[in-house]
């Protein structure tokens, strides 16, 4: 199976359009352990379900309340690129209604199984951190904003890591390259519909455009570019291996060298 999916020619239906389906334990390294789909909902549109397994919802687009036994949460989004995310978060066995605005509404929804966890937990705007990352290496060539909704630190219970990373036009990311033995999705989104980048897994490169997906099996080194004169949106999702979470990743021992500020790589003669 290729690590990249393409988004649907004519874009995501109305409903769950499924990209990655979670497969069952030792399925080898194209198991990515976890579901990923894009969820599109019609102008004032509810929907009920009850969650059989961790369940995250992370509001892309549009406008939308969250109803579940912990309450009701509204929440609205217009720009990937200028706004934090909000996140609803479900363990197994909880009631949730998303009702739509007017405008509709665009989520990702990322499955797991983890029958231990139960509850509800909102992340909104405010709760998510921000890094200006790579700003003083490579001369600036790899400067981008990361964010992180939540990872090990703050949630351990979870056996997911998730964060969206905003990739400046012409700039690189997840670089220098790197790797963990945990698989990894990215969704990419751009700010224009004809933007695109490149992204590395291993040693194959594939050009990724709006709504692609790439998946990353464990233990691959992985980097990735947008094209000049296009920001580059992508959500990306870890999931934790049994007895081995995601803590964090192993450089390219090859390209370490450019973590020293002081070394910013070769420059033209003036």
């Amino acid at each position: 199976m290729s690590p990249l999916s393409r988004a649907p020619s004519r874009g995501f239906r109305h409903g769950v359009t499924w990209i990655c389906r979670e497969s069952r334990p030792g399925a080898g390294s194209a198991n990515m352990r976890m579901e990923f789909g894009i969820k599109r909902l019609a102008s004032s549109e509810s929907v009920k379900c009850r969650t059989t397994k961790e369940s995250l919802w992370v509001l892309l687009d549009g406008g939308v309340t969250f109803v579940t036994s912990a309450g009701r949460f509204p929440a609205r989004r217009a720009s990937l690129f200028d706004e934090n995310p909000t996140a609803l978060h479900c363990g197994t066995g909880e009631s949730v209604e998303i009702c739509a605005g007017r405008r509709g509404a665009e989520l990702a929804l990322v499955r797991t199984s983890n029958p231990d966890l139960h509850g509800v937990r909102i992340f909104k705007p405010g709760d998510v951190s921000t890094e200006d990352r790579g700003a003083d290496l490579a001369q600036g060539a790899c400067r981008r904003a990361v964010r992180c909704i939540f990872d090990y630190s703050t949630f351990p219970a979870s056996n997911l890591v998730v964060g969206e990373v905003v990739n400046l036009p012409g700039r690189w990311s997840s670089y220098p390259p790197h790797h963990h033995p945990q698989p990894e999705v990215y969704h990419y989104r751009f700010t224009l519909p004809q933007g695109y980048g490149h992204a590395e897994v291993g040693d194959d490169v594939f050009k990724v455009r709006p709504g692609d997906t790439t998946r990353i099996p464990g233990g691959v080194d992985h980097a990735q570019v947008s094209a000049p004169g296009y920001g580059m949106y992508y959500l990306w999702i870890v999931r934790h291996l049994p007895k081995r979470p995601y803590k964090g990743f192993t450089f390219t021992p090859a390209h370490t060298w450019m973590l020293d500020p002081k070394k910013q790589g070769w420059k033209p003669a003036q």
